[in-house]
């Protein structure tokens, strides 16, 4: 089935990855009710992360939606998660129909400004699998999006735009790791959705 999109998805071109960015995947009115209503009514909360021994508030708000018995460990956090929800639902559902699977879990991340962030890291858990297809979803202000190779000096910015799709799959997660890094610059909310199969 053809799928017509607003605007023609982007293969970027790195060596040892397959990533493809989807700029306008959801229309702007679309986008906007998905935002508020996840702003609204997700029950985010702040776990705190161990780094160098001390332990911090994580920079961003969380949650992690999917079925049952698929929990998500990160950093030494252990995540069990909610039922999904409708909404949840609706948007997994076209995104699968992009990625041609069906995803068990998506982890939410909710950046309320400019000093929230995401370090870099990649998504290579065990419960993941060894080439796992990451699909990350988009609402509110443009944020960067950076690729650091791990062992070639190659780096890639990308701005993941309001209502966009970005996908990661074959290889990437063990060649390449990613960050949304922290902002100076005045910068409104955003909310992430990462869609992922767990084993």
């Amino acid at each position: 089935m053809k799928q017509l999109f607003q605007q023609e998805p982007i293969v970027l071109d790195v060596p040892d990855a397959e990533v493809i960015y989807f700029p306008l995947f959801f229309e702007k009115k679309e986008a906007d009710s998905y935002f508020n209503a996840l702003k609204k009514d997700i029950p985010w909360q702040q776990d705190n992360i161990k780094i160098f021994g001390k332990t911090h508030p994580q920079p961003r708000l969380t949650a992690l939606f999917g079925n049952e018995g698929k929990s998500y460990s990160y950093s030494n956090i252990n995540m069990q998660p909610q039922p999904w929800s409708l909404l949840l639902n609706t948007i997994k559902h076209k995104v699968e129909s992009i990625c041609e699977t069906t995803f068990t879990t998506v982890l939410l991340n909710y950046y309320r400004d400019g000093k929230d962030s995401n370090g870099w890291h990649a998504d290579n858990e065990k419960e993941l699998g060894k080439n796992p297809l990451i699909a990350s979803v988009s609402f509110g202000a443009a944020r960067n999006f950076q690729l650091k190779h791990n062992s070639e000096k190659l780096k890639k910015n990308i701005v993941l735009e309001h209502g966009s799709l970005l996908l990661m799959k074959g290889k990437t997660q063990h060649y390449w790791k990613h960050q949304i890094p922290k902002t100076s610059k005045p910068t409104a909310e955003r909310i992430n959705l990462t869609f992922r199969f767990i084993l």
